[in-house]
């Protein structure tokens, strides 16, 4: 019965991270149906993000905040992941809505840059970046706005953002010279988070043993869920949301702003990507492939749960998490020890990590040929949007 209970509970601690991971992905793929292949990425900035907070209250004069820097991080890591989330809907995705291949890519080479960004940012490359973004958006409020109600308008936007590049490589050149300014932050190896003292023991509860750190992310995650659930069911906002997910044009009739409304669900969606983040770093290294590591299941979960359904998610989460577990692990072995020979050899081929997710990929593929729609379908209005 230890047994039983010890894998259950690692199952459900395997299962709060892909809902973390998933959650964001639930309302920018469930309600609007954008295939963002840089979520994972988000989640590597939140990682990141949380390394960065800790390093900069290890010592000085805020020394006496580092016990709670991981709650620190939370929040700094949902603002930075959503700011960046936020950019690239108003510079890419919103481009691109209605076209889901084009937006498939065009993420995908968006992961790319962020794996690429960690790996080489230093100070001078963070502010001639800054600096080039700035330019390039704040461009049509210090010009005449005549110039862009014209025919030519287009072409004044790419000119623009031409010249915000070119600006910024100068910028970068000028300040690369400076050595100081032209070192790394990372590099492209793995770094190590180090959780505070109070999450690195363990609670012995009936024989289970539970760590700190473990019990603290099934927390975060039913905050994260409570949140969530608050924002899109009670909030005016969330209601927005559903509305313009429902029918857009009704929507926009009735004075919803449905472009500030993709806007919000993006900048929410990511900044739960950020959240994510701060939890896996407390379970291993960090490192620019870490998004890579989630992205694929995270969307079986959206999938398998049914597209825009909250409570799928979470199901979906927790069952693909216990299944993950008890294949790769080999618990299924110690918990039917007497189980038939054949099915012995089947279940020791697949008890490894990768082989365990060939497995649970193979079974959504068998459910999804009966359930299409995933464990909840949507009904009503949102089957029709």
């Amino acid at each position: 019965m230890t047994a039983l209970f010890d894998t259950l509970f690692n199952g459900l601690a395997i299962g709060s991270v892909l809902m973390l991971a998933a959650l964001g992905l639930a309302v920018v793929f469930g309600l609007m149906g954008v295939i963002n292949m840089a979520h994972g990425e988000l989640m590597m900035l939140g990682a990141y993000t949380t390394f960065v907070v800790q390093n900069l209250l290890k010592s000085g004069p805020l020394e006496v905040l580092f016990p709670i820097y991981i709650l620190i991080s939370i929040p700094i890591a949902f603002l930075v992941s959503g700011l960046v989330g936020l950019l690239l809907e108003k510079t890419v995705i919103r481009r691109l809505y209605g076209r889901p291949l084009e937006t498939l890519l065009a993420t995908w080479g968006v992961s790319l840059i962020l794996q690429q960004f960690v790996r080489s940012v230093s100070t001078a490359f963070f502010l001639a970046l800054l600096a080039a973004v700035a330019l390039g958006l704040l461009a049509p409020r210090f010009t005449p706005a005549a110039w862009w109600r014209q025919r030519w308008t287009p072409l004044l936007k790419a000119g623009s953002w031409i010249v915000a590049l070119v600006v910024g490589i100068g910028l970068g050149s000028l300040l690369g010279e400076q050595r100081a300014l032209q070192q790394p932050w990372f590099s492209a190896r793995n770094i190590d988070v180090t959780a505070p003292e109070w999450l690195r023991g363990s609670i012995d509860l009936g024989g289970v043993t539970m760590p700190t750190a473990r019990l603290f992310i099934l927390a975060l995650t039913a905050l994260a869920l409570v949140g969530v659930n608050w924002f899109l069911q009670k909030s005016a906002w969330g209601i927005r949301i559903r509305a313009v997910t429902q029918n857009r044009s009704m929507s926009s009739c009735l004075g919803i702003p449905t472009e500030t409304v993709d806007a919000l669900t993006f900048f929410v969606g990511s900044g739960l990507a950020g959240i994510a983040g701060v939890a896996v770093s407390l379970l291993g290294s960090v490192g620019p492939n870490l998004g890579g590591n989630y992205i694929v299941l995270a969307f079986m979960v959206v999938v398998l749960g049914g597209l825009g359904k909250l409570w799928g998610t979470v199901v979906a989460a927790f069952v693909l998490g216990i299944l993950d577990y008890v294949i790769g692990s080999g618990s299924l072995l110690l918990l039917w020890p007497s189980m038939p020979a054949a099915l012995n050899g089947v279940i020791s081929f697949f008890a490894t990590t990768s082989m365990a997710k060939v497995l649970v990929f193979v079974l959504i593929m068998v459910f999804l040929q009966f359930r299409p729609a995933g464990m909840f379908p949507q009904k009503g209005r949102m089957v029709e949007a």
